[in-house]
């Protein structure tokens, strides 16, 4: 349990989760520490600003009292701080766990979905917090405590099953699409960890209305849906879109909740700014209020982030799922109508590419010109049995693209260059970058 008479030890304070937590947790007035390992890592930044204590791992500590020890969900008991805890019989709780006691104490707004997790947490915390005291908790790094606060919107990820430690009075779910396949077994698995979750929630929950997956959870509280059509209960109507954003009203069971704008692009972004309107709604928060706090909102990190150079513009974006390369090109062509767009994409973990394969080939085969880097592999599966080339063996113009031949890249004027993926991307961008500048 967390306490503020003792210290709050981070075993692995550097990962997005846990540092967004441990700037939570010290913004609410409590000791917060931990370790990590001794390489930079961008999330290091905020924690120092904050004059949070990072050291790098050692087993010295831990100590036999006086700590209220979180440890990170990667780390197992052979890790030196770990396994000093096992031999000074000192306890530990997980991220998850310290997370379900945030929740607890606030009117308390999950956010979960296979894509658009990080962009909606994003949106409802800025919303929310236009309004009232808002404390979030996002999985890029970020995390802010107001102390008092009314309202907690955290990103609630289904990885391992995660987001099941969480019991949330309001759910956002933006859709089910089957993601980790090397955690979940299929499909039936994937969407019976949604299943529980929705179980889980207490007021209401939340559902993008196309999707048929989120239709079948059964649950007692009542479930909202969102979307384009006129049966869905938040129905987003009236749409118009230009190179500076999107306006739509919205229509809850035939009331018109007025107008409202965002400068935000593509359908996807449409659809997270409704379900956050409809929580608000029924929050019973004035609607004039939302339609002030939505255009102010610039944007989630590495969600459509954008960079200009002359007639280059460069968007950095997470995106490494078919759903999300979909959404996230619908957006650069609603904003860049006139431009050549370029594709960047790293496939993200062998087992994700090779199911995929098709839609991936399918994407890039639609844009003006493609370029995959090598698969980023990760911790849990360092190779397999496919590669970049077997992906631009069957995209017409495509190429496989590393450090050694970004300047390729500078051939193209009048362009705009989306860099996707969600591994270590950033480094081909910033390549590229100093290639422009």
């Amino acid at each position: 349990m967390l306490d503020k008479n003792k210290q709050i030890w981070f075993i692995g304070i550097k990962g997005t989760g846990m540092a967004s937590l441990a700037l939570l947790l010290h913004d609410l007035g409590y000791n917060v520490a931990g370790s990590d390992i001794e390489k930079y890592t961008f999330t290091q930044v905020p924690l120092e600003k904050a004059g949070i204590k990072v050291t790098n791992f050692d087993p010295e500590n831990i100590k036999d009292e006086g700590q209220v020890i979180v440890k990170g969900n990667a780390f197992k008991q052979d890790h030196p701080e770990v396994n000093a805890c096992i031999e000074k019989d000192v306890a530990w709780q997980s991220y998850p766990d310290t997370v379900e006691e945030v929740v607890q104490a606030h009117t308390s707004i999950g956010v979960s979905g296979t894509h658009g997790k990080t962009s909606t947490t994003s949106l409802l915390a800025h919303v929310l917090g236009e309004v009232a005291p808002t404390s979030y908790l996002i999985g890029d790094g970020r995390g802010k405590g107001v102390e008092g606060s009314r309202f907690f919107a955290y990103e609630a990820d289904e990885y391992r099953r995660h987001f099941l430690a969480y019991h949330p009075d309001y759910q956002i779910m933006t859709n089910i699409d089957f993601d980790h396949p090397d955690y979940f077994k299929d499909q039936a698995d994937y969407t019976s960890a949604f299943q529980t979750a929705a179980e889980q929630t207490k007021k209401a929950l939340f559902v993008w209305g196309d999707d048929p997956r989120l239709q079948s959870l059964k649950i007692d509280i009542p479930k909202y849906t969102y979307g384009f059509k006129d049966s869905d209960d938040f129905q987003a109507t009236n749409i118009e879109k230009t190179t500076q954003g999107s306006t739509f009203n919205v229509i809850a069971n035939g009331k018109d909740l007025g107008r409202f704008e965002i400068h935000l692009f593509g359908d996807h972004s449409i659809l997270n700014a409704t379900a956050v309107i409809a929580l608000a709604y029924t929050e019973n928060i004035p609607m004039e209020d939302i339609k002030k706090g939505l255009p102010t909102f610039k944007g989630a990190k590495r969600r459509f982030s954008e960079k200009d150079f002359g007639d280059i513009a460069v968007i950095d974006d997470y995106a490494h799922h078919p759903t999300e390369m979909r959404a996230t090109i619908q957006a650069a062509r609603q904003k860049f109508p006139d431009k050549e767009l370029v594709v960047v994409f790293q496939p993200h973990t062998y087992s994700r590419t090779k199911k995929y394969q098709k839609d991936f080939e399918e994407i890039l085969s639609d844009v003006d010109k493609a370029y995959v880097t090598p698969i980023y592999a990760s911790a849990r599966e360092s190779d397999g049995d496919i590669t970049s080339e077997d992906l631009t063996a069957n995209i017409p113009g495509s190429e496989v693209i590393d450090l050694d031949n970004i300047n390729d890249l500078t051939k193209h004027k009048n362009a705009v260059v989306v860099f996707m993926g969600a591994g270590d991307i950033p480094k081909y961008e910033d390549a590229y970058e100093a290639k422009l500048k």
